[in-house]
């Protein structure tokens, strides 16, 4: 289970990686505009992106 955990954070570590490695300046773009939302705005992102990813995972196992 702890292997499981692990791998599944190390795979959100490289995928999180990916768009600054690739273009630093989409990433500095996207993260100013971001930073420019409202706190509700990301807050409801992030928990809706939460929801689909649990869905996502319970469809895949």
């Amino acid at each position: 289970m702890a292997g499981e955990i692990l791998t599944a954070i190390a795979l959100v570590i490289v995928i999180e990686g990916l768009l600054p490695a690739i273009s630093p300046e989409a990433y500095k773009k996207a993260v100013s505009q971001l930073a420019a939302m409202p706190s509700r705005t990301i807050r409801i992102t992030g928990l809706v992106l939460m929801v689909v990813g649990a869905v996502l995972l319970q469809v895949v196992h």
